[in-house]
């Protein structure tokens, strides 16, 4: 028998994503998920973990040590195309909501809260697992079932902080009613897809999955060094979105003595790779692959030039399909196809993440360090340029690691986009 550890060597390996799927995988209950050192881990209580019984089903189901995308693309879709960046997909659109409020104060424009609001109005699903911020620790975030429009929109607009969904499994699989959108980054698709194939339960009450693009994790240290620059104090916060008012739009700030508005491009694209995860950087899934449908943002002419909100996603499912062009056709959603091309010119970091992987794993061994297994064919490009590329990134990480380094954050951070 081959010996498999427990989710404890993901996290001494720092090849964890912070996904939490392991903590409601364990069914001893050894696994629960806390903050360190800026990041969601998984701790294990030895004394409860079967692992020395033979237990590995944490790890079995972890995406942060490797996923077989092409193999589990092949068993969650049958039909439709394959591009090299995005994976399996039948079409692709632009679109947004036809709520002004939601296209305007949600992440780009609006359409997966919109969405999920049209599926519930017309109880095609049960409810659905979104994040929303805490309300008893500002900045940390929870997941739970939105099952109204209320409760979607709590959890509206994008979270540049990590997220875990450690209890999405256990909620669903006590939750009455058998249709649950699951809605996350394509690591959490990743290891929710690994857990289906041990769980016939859970895989039969989730009626699909919604990604979003994702270029990279950021730590907590992010928000708290941006706050810090601008002398926010998060215990005075009422109110805090990374994203809000318009496309792509402004960190907007609300508290005791606060009222603070900046570009999102302003504070969050210059810090580059600075509070990104180890892990993130040998990430090869920018869309969300294995999910239903993946949205995000389009940042390609002529859509840029849209100041109020508009997405691009890509529909892999064939029902989820029929289900926006009802949508369209009862008009709570704009939406018109596209092509696949389109939406890679408009992410830069999908072809990144799929180029410079073989390099930064390939840099990463040789230096001794674990890494993430895939089951796909990964490019060959230009080493000395992905050196370089992985040099820089691996100064900024450490930089952002040490709090006592910031002050030489401004040394190395890029600059803000003229947009």
């Amino acid at each position: 028998m081959i010996y498999k550890p427990n989710i404890g060597y993901t996290v001494k390996h720092d090849l964890c994503t912070g996904c939490g799927v392991c903590e409601d995988a364990c069914p001893s209950h050894a696994i629960h998920v806390d903050v360190k050192k800026g990041c969601f881990r998984p701790i294990v209580d030895n004394e409860m973990c079967l692992n020395n019984k033979g237990c590995h089903r944490c790890y079995d189901v972890c995406p942060g040590i490797g996923v077989n995308l092409q193999q589990l693309t092949r068993e969650c879709f049958t039909e439709g195309v394959t591009d090299e960046l995005m994976g399996h997909y039948l079409k692709c659109f632009v679109g947004h909501s036809s709520d002004f409020d939601i296209r305007y104060h949600c992440a780009s424009g609006g359409m997966v809260s919109q969405f999920l609001i049209f599926l519930l109005e017309k109880e095609y699903i049960d409810g659905a697992v979104v994040t929303a911020f805490n309300a008893q620790a500002p900045l940390l975030v929870n997941s739970y079932i939105a099952r109204t429009r209320e409760e979607v929109l709590m959890g509206k607009s994008s979270k540049y902080a990590p997220v875990s969904l450690n209890h999405a499994i256990r909620d669903i699989k006590k939750a009455e009613g058998t249709r649950y959108i699951i809605v996350g980054l394509p690591c959490h698709i990743e290891g929710f897809r690994k857990y289906e194939k041990v769980d016939k339960r859970f895989r039969e009450k989730v009626a699909g999955y919604f990604a979003i693009y994702c270029s990279s994790g950021r730590n907590f240290h992010l928000t708290e060094y941006v706050f810090r620059k601008r002398g926010i104090q998060k215990e005075k916060l009422t109110y805090f979105a990374y994203r809000d008012n318009g496309c792509l739009g402004n960190m907007v700030v609300k508290g005791e003595g606060i009222e603070y508005e900046e570009r999102f491009q302003n504070y969050y694209h210059p810090l580059r790779s600075i509070f990104v995860p180890r892990r993130c950087t040998m990430c090869i899934d920018h869309y969300g692959e294995l999910a239903d449908v993946s949205f995000g943002d389009i940042h390609v002419e002529p859509y840029i030039q849209d100041k109020v909100g508009i997405n691009s996603l890509i529909v892999r499912n064939h029902k989820m399909l029929d289900w926006l062009m009802e949508a369209k056709d009862e008009g709570v959603i704009a939406l018109d196809e596209i092509l696949a091309k389109t939406v890679n010119d408009s992410q830069v970091m999908a072809r990144i993440k799929k180029y410079r992987n073989s390099a930064f794993i390939g840099f990463n061994r040789m230096l001794g360090k674990k890494v993430p297994i895939y089951d796909l064919q990964l490019h060959e490009g230009n080493q000395l340029k992905w050196l370089i590329s992985y040099l820089h990134t691996n100064i900024q990480q450490f930089i952002g690691c040490y709090k006592f380094l910031w002050f030489l954050i401004p040394l190395v951070k890029g600059k803000a986009p003229k947009i």
